[in-house]
């Protein structure tokens, strides 16, 4: 090979590498990826009404959405460049999003709602008590809002983990086990806990109140946040608005929501936003108390692989309303 060849091709490769460069700037300031999970109720409002896509295609921006299964999966992808933004997510999720050393940023919060969450059982099930779970299989989803809400329960009861057999599933495994009578007890969220008492007469043994309040963080790549604070804020606006017409307007959301949770009916809907605030707050080191403690549980536990400060997390505010 010549050296005149050798350094065109050199040349050519250098060119080729400033090209796509170009592209995947040109791409991160014109497209907005979002990854969301079906309990996100504003975003999934959001999506449904085309809210930001209108408004952002005026500043040239492209929004693209996509779905995960649950918050742990949807952190993975925020953190290794997959999506920009994450809908809401609970606050286990990103206690462990931190430990295997992702780069976010919390950008806003849900108001807690504690009674989102519960531990159900069969309507005949025996079990009547926290106390009855030693030595039960329970379904739960691994560092979902409802797997801190477990922990904290079995310590109630004075047990722990290895006093019972930990089935990790997602909610549709979860359910199905349910069902089917292959586990004794499911830990999981709305709109699946009214589901599934509507759908399957499940009995909840125990609700988050006085166990974990089940704050949902959102969530953006820290180099996003730094980047687009303009955008950030419209979101935040966008969130906030949409969460006062939740409330304001529950018969009417929750037929936009049911077909989209798998056709559940406007009164299952009804009795699952019932059990959310969706009032949305600005992240403060006061509201992230709990995240140390969930922290240090989960780390007590054996599940969590470090300890974390979780003030270490950077934190996004809105602009202030002119």
């Amino acid at each position: 090979m010549s050296p005149k060849f050798t350094f065109g091709r050199l040349i050519l490769t250098a060119v080729t590498l400033l090209t796509l460069l170009m592209q995947f700037s040109a791409r991160a300031e014109t497209e907005l990826r979002i990854g969301y999970q079906k309990s996100s109720t504003l975003f999934t409002l959001l999506k449904l009404q085309g809210v930001l896509e209108k408004n952002l295609s005026q500043q040239g921006i492209n929004v693209s959405w996509y779905e995960f299964s649950s918050g742990l999966p949807l952190l993975e992808a925020l953190n290794i460049g997959n999506v920009d933004i994450s809908a809401d997510v609970a606050d286990t999720v990103p206690v462990f999003a931190q430990a295997a050393g992702a780069d976010l940023t919390y950008f806003a919060r849900e108001e807690p709602s504690p009674a989102a969450q519960a531990i159900l059982v069969p309507q005949n099930s025996p079990l009547q008590t926290l106390a009855d779970l030693k030595g039960k299989r329970v379904a739960v989803t691994k560092a979902a809002g409802s797997h801190y809400l477990l922990i904290a329960a079995l310590e109630k009861a004075h047990l722990t983990f290895k006093d019972i057999t930990p089935a990790y599933l997602t909610p549709a495994d979860g359910l199905a086990a349910f069902e089917t009578g292959k586990v004794d007890a499911w830990v999981t969220w709305e709109p699946f806990v009214a589901s599934a008492q509507r759908r399957h007469h499940a009995r909840v043994l125990a609700g988050g109140e006085g166990l974990a309040s089940y704050q949902r963080y959102y969530l953006a790549s820290t180099g996003y946040a730094k980047q687009h604070p303009d955008i950030l804020n419209l979101i935040y606006r966008q969130l906030d608005q949409t969460g006062a017409w939740v409330k304001a307007n529950p018969a009417q959301a929750a037929a936009l929501l049911g077909p989209l949770w798998g056709n559940l009916d406007v009164a299952t809907v009804e009795q699952a936003n019932g059990h959310r605030t969706y009032q949305v707050k600005p992240v403060t080191r006061d509201s992230l108390g709990e995240q140390q403690r969930i922290a240090d549980a989960f780390f007590a536990a054996g599940l969590l692989p470090k300890r974390i400060d979780t003030q270490a997390v950077p934190t996004w505010q809105p602009a202030p309303l002119k």
